[in-house]
């Protein structure tokens, strides 16, 4: 398989996004943030994206231009990640709060908020993917540590998962998300070893074209913390504006050309 690779800005997202192969883009680390646009406390922790360090914090990082979400705003992406570092208050799981967002949502570069929020409160034309370390009463459906699916803006999951295990326990974490736009069906993985499971840990039928209400998309993460608190630490990512799962924790092999130094690597993936 013949792939395009380019270390370039995510200024070329708009023009790139006509081709007809998807594209991809991928953070094998952060040990460059360049193509995101970092909001509220986020910032970059050696080779990781960190979304809150302390109490009472929102942070947000989101592709720095929209990109197009290709056949009905399908889309496949794998992220890790951590929660370590356990502060202030807690709930039966333990200590620590509140927990991070995968965000695709049609609004703004620069979103987010903090406490039980998670940065995602409120933000229309959007599905976000919560994992969850509080339980905020009203919310959570008596889970203080689970996975879920959310429109809209809204901290109330439609579909939601209770993991035994604490997120937010220092250990890495895997998850992969994708939507087929033909059987309008979103599906959420996790791990907590680099192996992506046979079958989904949470699905939900959706039409999200409806829901986003556009196919130029800001994608992301959202995290907030209030009375208690986590590092919440994005390791790495791939994204691809189609329907074409990743396998294994990531995408095929990438390399920055001309010696750039830039994490950001985007490409065109043939279909098989």
């Amino acid at each position: 398989m013949n792939l395009f690779r380019t270390a370039t800005a995510v200024l070329a997202l708009s023009s790139a996004s006509v081709m007809a192969s998807p594209m991809v883009i991928e953070f094998n680390d952060f040990s460059s943030v360049a193509g995101l646009q970092l909001n509220g406390a986020a910032k970059q922790a050696g080779n990781s994206l960190r979304l809150t360090d302390a109490l009472v914090q929102g942070g947000s990082a989101f592709l720095t231009n929209s990109i197009a979400l290709d056949n009905g705003a399908a889309f496949s992406s794998y992220f890790s990640f951590a929660m370590t570092n356990p502060m202030g208050i807690g709930d039966a799981d333990g200590a620590g709060a509140d927990g991070i967002m995968f965000v695709v949502q049609t609004r703004a570069n620069n979103v987010g908020g903090g406490g039980g929020g998670l940065g995602y409160i409120g933000l229309n034309n959007s599905v976000g993917i919560e994992f969850d370390t509080y339980n905020n009463a009203g919310d959570d459906q008596n889970s203080g540590n689970h996975v879920g699916i959310n429109l809209n803006g809204s901290v109330t999951s439609v579909a939601l998962k209770h993991e035994n295990t604490p997120f937010n326990n220092g250990s890495l974490w895997h998850s992969w998300v994708d939507y087929n736009s033909v059987t309008k069906k979103l599906e959420v993985r996790y791990n907590n070893v680099a192996q992506r499971p046979i079958s989904a840990s949470l699905s939900y039928n959706v039409d999200l074209a409806s829901v986003l209400n556009s196919t130029q998309a800001f994608v992301g993460f959202t995290s907030g913390t209030g009375a208690g608190g986590n590092f919440h630490d994005i390791k790495s990512w791939t994204f691809v504006n189609d329907y074409q799962p990743v396998s294994g924790v990531s995408a095929p092999a990438t390399f920055a050309l001309f010696g750039v130094a830039a994490a950001l690597v985007l490409r065109r993936r043939k279909s098989a």
